[in-house]
C-alpha cells in the first residue's frame, strides 16, 4: 500500500520522484488495465529507475475500461461531459477524501485560506448534468468559504452582476470561476471595473461558441471585467488534482503533480523544455486509479515548475497514442 499522507507532504523533487516510482510499482502490480498496457510495451518496474521511463496510459482508456488500482469498493463515479452518442470518460473513485484533500491543499497552496474568499460559480453546462468532479470541488469550496454570498449561478445574470458589484465595492476578496462561454455571455450584457475580484476561467466553449485562442479570450475577459489578469484552472475528470494560472496562461502544479511533454508524433518519447508536444500528467493523488496519464492536450513546459497549454490534438494528430490502444 501507498501512504497517502506522504503524497500531500511532498516538499522536494527527490521526494516526488521517489514516491512516483513507488506508485508506479504499486499500480503495475495492482491495476489490471495499467499492467496490461505496460506489458504491451514490455516495461517492467525493474527497468524503471526514473520518472521519465514510466509509461503514461492514454487518457482514452478512461472511456473504454474501468481504470482501478486494487479491489476496493467504488464510492462515486465522476463522468466527463460529452455530446450525445459519444463515449464519456469515467473516473471510479474509491476514496473521496483523497480528492477533497487534493483540491483543498491545492487551493491553499496557490490562493491561501478558502475562508478568506467569496466563491461565485458560473458553470451552467456542469450544473446541467450529473457526475461532474468540478461541481463536487466547487460545491465543497463554497461550503468552506464561510460567506453567505458564495454560491452557484445558472442563468440569473442580473443577480450575479449585482452581487459582483456589491462585493467588489465592499472590498471583499472574491473569486468568480466560470466556463469561458458563460463568462463571455455575462460581459456581453454587463461591463465591470473590478478591483478585488479574481476572474478564473475553467476552459473551453463546450460547443456553445466558436473556440478562441487563449490570448483573444483573455483579452475580451480582461476588458469586460476591468481586471489586469485572467486566472485559469486546469483539471479534468480523469485527474484528482488541478493546476492554476494567475495570468498569461502560465500554469503551476501542486507539489504532488508534475507535467511532462511528449513528442507529438511519438507518444513514447519526451520533449525538452520550451518545445510543444502532448501533455503527460503525473498526478499522485490518482493512487487508486492511474497516476500516469497521456492527455490529448498540447502544451509546452516553460521551466521546472511551470507550463502552458496550447490547445488540443486534432484526431489526425493523436495516432501516437492511438497505436497504443490497438
Amino acid at each position: 500500500m501507498i501512504d497517502t499522507n506522504a503524497i500531500f507532504n511532498i516538499n522536494t523533487t527527490a521526494n516526488f520522484n521517489k514516491l512516483a516510482l513507488q506508485v508506479f510499482q504499486y499500480q503495475f502490480e495492482h491495476n489490471k488495465v495499467y499492467r496490461s498496457f505496460c506489458d504491451l510495451l514490455y516495461v517492467n518496474p525493474s527497468d524503471v529507475n526514473r520518472i521519465e521511463a514510466i509509461p503514461f496510459l492514454p487518457i482514452q482508456f478512461f472511456k473504454t475500461h474501468q481504470v482501478l488500482t486494487g479491489k476496493v469498493e467504488v464510492l462515486k463515479v465522476f463522468t466527463s461531459s460529452g455530446t450525445t452518442g459519444k463515449q464519456t470518460s469515467k473516473h471510479y473513485i474509491t476514496d473521496l477524501n483523497l480528492y477533497e484533500t487534493s483540491f483543498n491543499k491545492g487551493f491553499k497552496q496557490f490562493y491561501g485560506n478558502i475562508e478568506d474568499y467569496v466563491i461565485l460559480a458560473l458553470l451552467p453546462n456542469y450544473l446541467e448534468r450529473e457526475g461532474s468532479s468540478l461541481i463536487h470541488m466547487i460545491n465543497a469550496l463554497i461550503n468552506q468559504s464561510e460567506h453567505l454570498e458564495s454560491g452557484f449561478y445558472l442563468d440569473n445574470f442580473v443577480a450575479l452582476k449585482e452581487t459582483l458589484l456589491r462585493l467588489d465595492a465592499e472590498g471583499k476578496k472574491t473569486i468568480l470561476i466560470g466556463v469561458s462561454f458563460a463568462l463571455l455571455d455575462l460581459i456581453e450584457q454587463y461591463q465591470f471595473n473590478l478591483k478585488h475580484t479574481i476572474i478564473m476561467e475553467t476552459g473551453g466553449m463546450k460547443g456553445r461558441r466558436k473556440e478562441l485562442i487563449r490570448d483573444e479570450l483573455h483579452t475580451r475577459l480582461k476588458r469586460g471585467f476591468g481586471v489586469n489578469e485572467i486566472h485559469s484552472e486546469y483539471g479534468m475528470t480523469e485527474l484528482l488534482s488541478q493546476s492554476y494560472s494567475n495570468g498569461n496562461g502560465v500554469f503551476a502544479c501542486p507539489n504532488w503533480m508534475k507535467i511532462l511533454i511528449r513528442e507529438p508524433q511519438d507518444a513514447l518519447t519526451l520533449q525538452g523544455d520550451k518545445k510543444t508536444g502532448g501533455i503527460n500528467v503525473i498526478d499522485l493523488a490518482n493512487v487508486n486509479s492511474c497516476a500516469f496519464i497521456a492527455t490529448q492536450d498540447l502544451g509546452r513546459k516553460l521551466s521546472h515548475t511551470t507550463y502552458e497549454i496550447i490547445g488540443r490534438f486534432d484526431t489526425s494528430d493523436i495516432r501516437g497514442c492511438n497505436l497504443l490502444l490497438i
